[in-house]
């Protein structure tokens, strides 16, 4: 299952959202655009979804209640609206659409609350709030359906789904040295600090296989690399990634993960993340450490990889080599123009300056990406503190 539309209203920097999704989008636009804020709606619907992850309430006041999130255009009607479709594959008939608005109390303690929550299934909506319960009972607007397994019987599924989307923005110190930073593991661990607990806790077969995998993508990336494997510390028992490199001397070149360089890090984060799991994976730029000549084929293997899986993937990126490959189509490109009323998300091809460029033959990221760049940039040189 994929999402393959999104609409949204006064979300962070967007005041007006309604794109379609594909099974790979990249999302690109200047510093500061919102690419971080766009991926931070499925971040915040995942962590409404989750069981344990605390609910509407939590996801507000972990991402600094609504004065933080509602978009500083917003209008008449104040409220936060996300609306997704969510399908077989991206140029499916949608089998779902989950809608969810969040208003806050206009007086008193200034709760967020739920102004309405809408299923449909199959163009048959399924489930409308408020309804006579919680009109009856205003406390149960504090809390979605999607988050409470006794209410969400009918439309599971999409909780199930929500609740296994991924976020990655690899920071190879904390995989390097998690026991340094231990106390401070932020919770669904974005950031790799755990994901040598996540290798080790896989069955042994399956973790094998997957290794193996990495193995054979890594030897294209990092030419010395031979052999990629896991152990466990003899005396703590602390899990380990292993490599053997090139040497002169037979089995003199075994390194583990603390010698490995950052890209060589962030690379066995990226491919062991699309490997598991199922529902959409999202990744901050993922070009970061690497040079032009594996980013130029990164794309590539990204597709690649998560046919496997059969998983949607959002990337966002500021590379136009990574966009240099040729089998991205304008279609799976996200454009974010900043203008007076927020910023504006358009799909690339869609767009009236890009859309003959493309039709030409030129690169997509040769186009998408020049539209990103600060008209203002070249003045840095002149900048004199």
């Amino acid at each position: 299952m994929n999402i393959n539309h999104l609409r949204l209203k006064n979300w962070r920097n967007f005041r007006d959202v309604d794109i379609p999704l594909q099974d790979r989008e990249f999302i690109v636009g200047p510093n500061a655009s919102g690419k971080s804020n766009l991926l931070d709606v499925f971040r915040f619907l995942r962590d409404i979804a989750k069981a344990e992850g605390g609910g509407l309430q939590k996801a507000m006041v972990d991402r600094g209640g609504m004065s933080k999130l509602r978009c500083l255009s917003a209008r008449k009607d104040p409220a936060i609206v996300i609306d997704i479709e969510l399908a077989n594959g991206a140029v499916d008939q949608p089998t779902w659409r989950y809608e969810l608005g969040i208003a806050q109390e206009q007086r008193g303690h200034r709760q967020v609350f739920v102004a309405f929550e809408r299923v449909w299934k199959n163009d048959k909506k399924i489930l409308d709030r408020p309804d006579r319960d919680d009109n009856s009972d205003s406390e149960r607007l504090k809390e979605t359906y999607l988050e409470n397994l006794n209410a969400n019987k009918d439309f599971r599924e999409i909780a199930r789904y929500l609740a296994g989307i991924t976020y990655l923005h690899i920071v190879p110190q904390l995989l390097r040295y998690p026991e340094i930073f231990q106390s401070s593991l932020v919770e669904h661990d974005p950031f790799g600090q755990g994901l040598l607990e996540r290798v080790a806790k896989m069955p042994e077969k399956t973790r094998i296989a997957r290794l193996k995998i990495i193995e054979k993508a890594l030897q294209m990336a990092v030419p010395q690399l031979k052999e990629l494997g896991f152990e466990r510390d003899k005396s703590s028992g602390r899990p380990h990634l292993k490599g053997l490199y090139s040497h002169w001397r037979p089995n003199a070149g075994w390194q583990r993960e603390d010698q490995f360089s950052d890209g060589t890090l962030r690379l066995i984060g990226l491919l062991w993340s699309l490997l598991d799991g199922d529902s959409l994976l999202l990744i901050e730029e993922p070009e970061l450490s690497l040079n032009t000549g594996i980013t130029r084929h990164l794309a590539g293997l990204i597709h690649r990889m998560q046919r496997r899986r059969k998983r949607q993937v959002f990337i966002t990126t500021h590379s136009e080599t990574l966009l240099s490959d040729p089998g991205i189509d304008g279609t799976e490109v996200i454009l974010l123009e900043p203008d007076s009323e927020g910023t504006q998300a358009k799909v690339a091809s869609s767009v009236e300056a890009v859309k003959p460029l493309l039709e030409a033959g030129l690169p997509v990221g040769e186009v998408v990406i020049a539209r990103t760049r600060s008209t203002k940039a070249a003045q840095l040189e002149l900048f004199d503190a």
